[in-house]
């Protein structure tokens, strides 16, 4: 490290860390990122994507809550944007203005730096087209989806999940980058434990390194490892009110074979059905892992067989009850309701129709079992932070999916930028 203090110390990379460091440097402040994982190079296959996740060091099993949901999690640079699948819907908007959190205009500053737009429709595989087509025959709605993919560098390979190895799709890694040649400063493979404090305000973090002990001063901190990394952090540090009510945004598969259509060839999730995401609850996407291994993991040992290239799927995506906990060991509590079931279920029930009349052998029809891809929740704005983010402790911030009040039962990313941007606004603006 070239300094020993800083005027913000970041822990975490992902969307709400990177673009936090982005803008703070951008305003002159010296900043320090913190960051477990480290900087991967190569990207867009399973086999990459097996150093990604927070999973089993032998069987490579993604980690699991205590009741058996799968936790997609990356501990990487970048974090969970890498895998990503590039989607960028606004969402609680309302929910945080509420809160005295407006957005606009920062997730419209976002959606200019990120060149959001409707995914092209020259991406759209045939598979999608399908179930487009079938989605309106039974009077559902479906739409493209907004993305921050860039149509002239996206080679339509479907392997958003693994990294994507063509740069088309924007991550963190993008804005990590920015704020370093700015003169931000990165240390890998540390791993936070708690935050040094002096008489009720942060004063640094204390961390173990690959060579030991670390402490970096600073005279802000600010903590944004997510939804599952962040709870423990702030525990250990004094605030005993983190990690409760957990949302994952759950999410199940529904799998179905034809004799020639897939989703091999787009970007994973090209189209979304909002109607149901007020009234009901979730939202519907077309979606299909192209990993047999990871189909093995979702649906046991028959989806193993089944052929990527004749497979048609659809997610749906719930709005989960915040009923989970994330523990100061890092364990992870995190049951399905009885009404998260009800909305899965109605889901898939919705997908089986449309992929049934897009050509799905209805035979073949499969559900996954419950995933969470979103984690957050768990130092909710008006419970563990302020309107500006701000812990109890003075000078601790909090700035990644644990601050989001409630389950969006959509993507998150565009809106943890936005957050960032507009907390690097009140850092920067005395």
């Amino acid at each position: 490290m070239s300094s020993n203090h800083y005027d913000v110390a970041v822990i975490g990379s992902g969307a709400g860390g990177a673009t936090l460091a982005r803008e703070l440097r951008r305003r002159g402040a010296n900043v320090v990122v913190i960051e477990r994982g480290k900087q991967h190079e190569k990207f867009g296959s399973f086999r990459h994507s097996l150093a990604f996740f927070d999973a089993n060091r032998v069987t490579k099993v993604p980690r699991k809550s205590k009741e058996g949901v799968i936790l997609w999690r990356t501990i990487m640079a970048g974090g969970s944007s890498v895998v990503s699948c590039g989607n960028a819907t606004r969402c609680l908007e309302t929910e945080l203005a509420d809160l005295g959190v407006h957005l606009a205009e920062s997730i419209a500053e976002a959606e200019t730096d990120l060149n959001v737009a409707p995914i092209s429709e020259t991406l759209v595989s045939e598979g999608s087209e399908a179930i487009m087509a079938a989605a309106q025959e039974l009077d559902y709605e479906m739409e493209l989806m907004p993305k921050f993919i860039d149509p002239a560098l996206c080679k339509a390979c479907g392997q958003c999940v693994f990294g994507c190895p063509n740069h088309a799709k924007w991550t963190a890694l993008d804005y990590l980058a920015e704020a370093t040649a700015g003169g931000a400063e990165i240390l890998y493979n540390t791993t936070v434990q708690r935050v040094l404090q002096d008489l009720g305000s942060a004063r640094g973090i204390h961390a173990i390194g690959l060579h030991g002990d670390v402490d970096v001063m600073a005279d802000v901190v600010v903590v944004a490892a997510g939804g599952l990394g962040t709870p423990p952090i702030l525990q250990n540090s004094g605030i005993p009110d983190a990690g409760r009510g957990l949302f994952t945004d759950l999410l199940v598969n529904t799998y179905g074979v034809t004799e020639d259509l897939s989703l091999v060839r787009e970007p994973s999730m090209a189209l979304v059905n909002h109607q149901f995401h007020d009234s009901k609850g979730f939202i519907l996407s077309p979606y299909a892992n192209h990993s047999r291994m990871v189909r093995s993991m979702e649906f046991g040992p028959r989806a193993f067989s089944y052929p990527s290239n004749g497979i048609l799927g659809m997610m749906t995506k719930t709005a989960d009850d915040a009923v989970g906990t994330v523990y100061s060991d890092g364990s992870v509590s995190k049951p399905v309701t009885e009404d998260d079931w009800a909305r899965l279920r109605e889901g898939s029930a919705i997908s089986r129709e449309i992929l049934i009349q897009a050509g799905a052998d209805p035979s073949s029809i499969i559900v996954s079992v419950p995933q969470g891809a979103h984690p957050g929740g768990t130092a909710a704005i008006g419970q563990v932070v302020d309107e500006n983010l701000e812990t109890e402790i003075k000078n601790l911030f909090v700035c990644d999916a644990s601050v989001l009040p409630k389950a969006p039962g959509m993507p998150p990313i565009l809106t943890i930028v936005a957050l960032a941007k507009r907390l690097a606004k009140h850092l920067t603006s005395s």
